[in-house]
C-alpha cells in the first residue's frame, strides 16, 4: 500500500504546492479491483445505504504489515468501480489478518447497515 500515492511539488501560479496522486502503482491497483468487480457482475450497495466494510487480509509471506494501512486504498478503488457512491457511507470498519496466502488476497465483505441515509425520515 506505501507505493499507491506519491507526493510532487508543482507549480501553481509561480508558487510551489505540494500534492499527493495516485502513483502508477496505484492505479494498476484501481484497474485490478475494476477488473475483480466486473467479474462477480458489478455489484452495488443500495443507494444511500450506511455500510459495515469487514476486510480479511491475507498477507503473502510473514514479513510484518500494518492492517490500518490497508483500508483507504481499497475503499477508493471500490468507489472508483462504482460499488457504492462514496466510502463516507462506511459506518463500521473492520479488519482482521487472515491465514497466509500465496500472492496475498484480501477478502471483502459489505453489509448493509440501513436502508438508505433517509430511512429514519419517514
Amino acid at each position: 500500500m506505501n507505493s499507491i500515492w506519491r507526493a510532487v511539488v508543482i507549480t501553481v501560479k509561480d508558487k510551489p504546492q505540494a500534492r499527493v496522486l495516485l502513483s502508477q502503482a496505484g492505479r494498476d491497483y484501481r484497474r485490478a479491483v475494476q477488473s475483480v468487480i466486473a467479474s462477480l457482475g458489478h455489484p452495488t450497495c443500495p443507494p444511500g445505504a450506511r455500510l459495515h466494510l469487514h476486510l480479511v487480509a491475507c498477507p503473502p509471506d510473514r514479513r510484518a504489515r500494518d492492517l490500518s494501512n490497508l483500508p483507504k486504498a481499497l475503499e477508493d478503488a471500490l468507489t472508483h468501480a462504482h460499488v457504492w457512491a462514496d466510502d463516507s457511507l462506511i459506518d463500521r470498519l473492520t479488519v482482521d489478518r487472515g491465514p497466509l496466502t500465496p500472492g496475498g488476497r484480501v477478502d471483502v465483505v459489505i453489509t448493509t447497515l440501513t436502508a438508505t441515509l433517509f430511512e429514519d425520515l419517514r
